[in-house]
């Protein structure tokens, strides 16, 4: 039987497994809280939790910002044993036991990629349906704004300002919605979302892996305290 195991790891483990096995190769930025995955003491991955791109994540659901987490990758080997869902399921576990204020977290599925949040059905997070959104091409490159803002500062997501110092072709882009899931981490909030659920989206089943990568050995081993900054 195969062992499986879960613990906090560095960020150089969690960076080798997003540049490796996720579809955006991006690893992302601010405080982060990653999570380990080993199959017989073998690396097969890191699930990350963060802030999010999304700076009013915690609105919409009347908390505070220390309150609410998102679920910002889940980079994985393909030809695992254990199931991405279950995977999610304990690396939650050690979220809640390393930030115990957590009420609730939120996480997306890419419908750009062809994703519609199996693992977050199979795991009973809550739909909450799809966001429109959209990016800002500069300089040729599709980008998104919370990536300007951190460049330019507020002006970085206001398209006269960018045409006028940065790149005069610079645009608005519509992107396909993502589909938005949330975990509660509080029976209060569970009740709260619950009312707002919607019915699961069904259809031919996604993968929640990056395919094209054979599973590798990165020799990375459990780091604690949690690493929580980038």
């Amino acid at each position: 039987m195969t062992t499986l195991r879960l613990d906090f790891c560095s960020h150089d483990a969690a960076r080798h497994a997003v540049m490796r096995w996720h579809y955006s190769r991006q690893m992302p930025k601010a405080k982060l809280v990653k999570v380990g995955i080993w199959e017989d003491d073998k690396f097969r991955g890191a699930i990350i939790y963060g802030l999010g791109a999304n700076r009013h994540i915690a609105r919409p659901f009347g908390l505070q910002s220390t309150e609410v987490a998102e679920l910002v990758r889940v980079a994985l080997a393909p030809g695992r044993k254990h199931p991405t869902s279950q995977c999610v399921a304990i690396s939650l576990k050690l979220l809640r036991r390393q930030s115990p204020g957590l009420k609730l977290v939120v996480s997306y599925a890419d419908s750009g990629q062809g994703h519609r949040g199996v693992i977050y059905q199979a795991g009973g997070w809550i739909f909450l349906g799809g966001s429109e959104q959209s990016y800002i091409k500069v300089l040729g490159k599709v980008e998104h704004p919370r990536s300007l803002y951190d460049r330019y500062g507020r002006n970085g997501q206001s398209i006269p300002w960018l045409r006028e110092h940065v790149d005069p072709r610079a645009d608005r882009v519509p992107m396909p919605p993502k589909w938005k899931y949330v975990m509660p981490l509080t029976k209060p909030m569970r009740r709260k979302l619950e009312a707002l659920a919607q019915p699961y989206l069904r259809g031919r089943s996604d993968t929640s892996d990056t395919p094209g990568f054979q599973p590798g050995e990165a020799g990375a081993t459990p780091s604690r305290p949690l690493q929580s900054t980038s």
